[in-house]
């Protein structure tokens, strides 16, 4: 329980995130501003998962989770799936 009280924050923002990304789906125009916010709330949201990765990776080899970064767009949007 611990674990998930330390990545609480990233938890937090995650879920705003979909949110915010699920409310820019159910928007039938999508003008150009909302198209380019959509792609950027799906980076950032790469890029927390990522985090949360890392932060548990390191927890689990008994190393400090706020060691972990957040990587460039161009590093967590490359990974291989």
């Amino acid at each position: 329980m611990e674990n998930q009280v330390e990545d609480q924050p990233v938890l937090n923002h995650i879920q705003r995130l979909v949110a915010e990304e699920h409310r820019l789906h159910e928007q039938r125009a999508h003008p150009k501003t909302d198209r380019k916010r959509l792609a950027q709330v799906q980076v950032e949201l790469d890029q927390c998962w990522d985090l949360l990765r890392q932060r548990r990776a390191l927890r689990d080899v008994g190393l400090d989770p706020d060691e972990a970064e957040i990587r460039p767009p161009e590093v967590v949007e490359n990974y291989e799936q």
